[in-house]
């Protein structure tokens, strides 16, 4: 038969395992108590009845059995908390202060036995008691004891309320391990609805949140975070493709049309039908760069950089200003390069490469004959690598310094000139599979009908230090 869920919960079960543990090291102190303080008693006792047994003892020595018997009678007339029987040689009793003689009292050792007594009820008790014997010199024998049931009473007790008190802690601890079963189970109830739901495709349901700050509200919160970059993500996969289906109609149309137009030339021999398919090449190409540099941000959002190395970022960035300065040059743009050494990084060395060669090519670009691009590569006062591009451009206006590194963007002045929208797009997903991040920054500003201007700065952490 299957348990309840309540009873099946980890917080049930550890609140048993923890009952368990309490009643084991409970029962293991009660054990030292009891026996702790029957042994104290039985010694204070033992002690106390030989005090006794010498002082009666000496009384025979000096004054002999007459007036060691009369010092029993009178003890025995004040009621004691004394036991006492003096025997003769011949075995019979001279003076006894208690009914029931216990047999086998001359054996000369420490002797427990039961007292027979009659309490203010008359109810007829035995009462634990402890004795001696000592055999005097004239062949007699004087038995000293102690009623010690008062102790035995008290342990018992004691006893009574250490056991009540330990069912009494097992009963609220079961009921505060059911309270708290139920209300983790009202909390991973929750959870469990959020992940139904998610399962099911809805990806705006969240996780409460109580605001407790305990582990379940960290599990929410991450739980939460996690939705949030799923419903991004395929809000993003979403938007890519609508964009990819429209930024790709038109060139797709514009091949189509240059096809059907190059094939009626062809067969009207007005055209040679080479020169029409290096057109329609050089569309398949850029179609095909487009879809190259999708796949590669969704591989690095995906897994990160693959097989980061120790490598030098300044040598990288002087290989890309030696490899763009022509291209500068013919466009008539004032190139310069400030790279300081000693730049160590760990990363994905084409990755990186690409994304500089984006941010060089974009400045290049959008950057009028005339105007001026700077390359830096530097330490940030924070130990952090910087790599920045700033150009003499138009620039991107503030409020859309956020929106233009997203996939397939493209602000109105750029749409002049060849391109996708995705070359910031890629920057962004090479710097977050680094743990870095990518900074827009106003240019140098409005210069002789230049500028403002833009700065884009690639900020990726310090390599580790070498073991």
């Amino acid at each position: 038969m299957r348990l309840p869920s309540l009873l099946r919960r980890t917080p049930f079960r550890l609140t048993l395992l923890f009952l368990a543990l309490f009643v084991a090291a409970a029962g293991a102190i009660l054990a030292y108590v009891y026996f702790a303080s029957a042994s104290e008693a039985q010694g204070r006792a033992q002690a106390e009845v030989e005090a006794e047994r010498a002082a009666l003892t000496a009384v025979y020595r000096t004054r002999g059995l007459d007036a060691l018997n009369q010092a029993l009678v009178e003890r025995a007339i004040r009621a004691g908390p004394y036991l006492y029987v003096l025997k003769g040689s011949d075995g019979k009793i001279i003076t006894a202060n208690i009914s029931d003689v216990p047999e086998g009292i001359d054996t000369g050792d420490w002797e427990p036995f039961r007292l027979t007594d009659t309490d203010a009820d008359g109810r007829v008790r035995r009462r634990q008691s402890i004795g001696i014997d000592t055999r005097l010199a004239g062949g007699e024998h004087l038995f000293v004891g102690a009623d010690i049931g008062d102790v035995e009473d008290y342990l018992a007790r004691l006893t009574q309320a250490l056991w009540g008190a330990m069912g009494l802690v097992i009963l609220l601890g079961l009921a505060g391990g059911l309270y708290i079963s139920r209300r983790v189970e009202s909390a991973m109830a929750g959870l469990n609805r959020v992940v139904s739901a998610v399962q099911e495709g809805d990806l705006k349901v969240r996780a409460p949140i109580r605001h407790s700050g305990d582990e379940l509200d960290e599990l929410s919160q991450g739980l939460n975070l996690m939705l949030d970059r799923l419903e991004a993500s395929m809000a993003s996969i979403r938007h890519a493709g609508d964009a990819i289906a429209h930024d790709l109609r038109s060139p797709l149309t514009r091949m189509r049309a240059k096809l059907e137009v190059a094939l009626i030339d062809a067969e009207a021999g007005q055209i040679d039908g080479v020169d029409a398919l290096g057109v329609a090449l050089d569309e398949a190409d850029h179609l095909l760069k487009t879809f190259n540099t999708v796949l590669a941000i969704a591989r690095l959002q995906s897994g990160g950089a693959p097989d980061p190395q120790r490598m030098d970022a300044a040598a990288l960035a002087a290989d890309m200003a030696e490899l763009y300065e022509p291209a500068a040059e013919d466009k008539d743009i004032d190139f310069s390069a400030e790279i300081e050494t000693g730049l160590m990084i760990e990363g994905n060395q084409p990755f990186l490469a690409q994304a500089l060669a984006n941010l060089i090519d974009n400045a290049i670009k959008y950057t009028p004959s005339g105007g001026a691009v700077k390359l830096r590569a530097r330490r940030r006062s924070s130990g952090e690598i910087e790599y920045s591009v700033t150009d003499t451009g138009p620039g991107v206006p503030e409020e859309d310094r956020e929106r233009v590194v997203q996939r397939f963007v493209r602000l109105d002045n750029s749409r002049t000139e060849p391109g996708s929208g995705l070359g910031l797009s890629l920057v962004t997903a090479v710097a977050e599979a680094h743990g870095g991040r990518v900074v827009l920054d106003e240019g140098p500003g409005a210069y002789e009908g230049y500028g403002p201007g833009l700065r884009v700065a690639l900020v990726l952490p310090p390599a580790t230090a070498s073991t």
